[in-house]
């Protein structure tokens, strides 16, 4: 439990880090899918926190926070939504090498921080498997960030950033739904 509660502050520490570069990145070049990244990684941050802190709970808290969890994975849709009607209205393209150069750099971490949780995933229910399974996702949205960054070069378009923005808002609703499903499992379990 104490190696546990040390890897995941290692992981919330990563991703507390990545989200000032990140952000910082996505406000100087008008980036959705940056913003939307940059948002991730401050509710990573905020959820790897939340598992150190409940590693010592009951199994039922636990399932309950778990549930909080789930509705935390939410909480950057409504930002990256709102980030995207505003790309929407006005199209103007990011630069194409700060995003897929900062992209590579949020993969990096994010491959790190699943490799990290691998082994635990199974661990501490919901939990953790939220945190993997978030960092694993963050992974398949960075390689969608480079690829737009590629596309926009190529294209001159805001749309890739755009499309790629949406898709990490959509990848972390589904994440946040099997957490949910787990937590709920979990719950009831505990009931008993």
């Amino acid at each position: 439990m104490n190696e546990l509660r040390k890897i995941v502050l290692l992981v919330a520490t990563l991703n507390l880090a990545y989200f000032g570069v990140e952000f910082a990145v996505a406000v100087a070049i008008g980036s959705v899918s940056l913003f939307a990244d940059s948002i991730d990684f401050l509710e990573d941050t905020s959820v790897n926190f939340l598992i150190a802190v409940a590693l010592g709970w009951s199994a039922r808290s636990r399932a309950r926070l778990g549930m909080a969890v789930a509705g935390i994975l939410l909480v950057p849709g409504a930002s990256t939504l709102w980030t995207a009607w505003q790309k929407f209205i006005a199209p103007l393209p990011p630069a194409p090498i700060p995003l897929s150069v900062t992209g590579a750099g949020a993969l990096i971490i994010n491959l790190s921080c699943a490799f990290i949780l691998a082994r635990f995933r199974s661990h501490s229910g919901s939990l953790t498997r939220a945190a993997f399974l978030s960092a694993r996702n963050d992974a398949v949205a960075n390689v969608a960030i480079i690829a737009a960054g590629f596309l926009t070069a190529y294209t001159s378009s805001a749309w890739p950033d755009l499309i790629v923005g949406l898709g990490i808002f959509a990848i972390n609703a589904g994440a946040a739904r099997e957490v949910w499903t787990v937590a709920r499992a979990e719950h009831r379990e505990a009931q008993l």
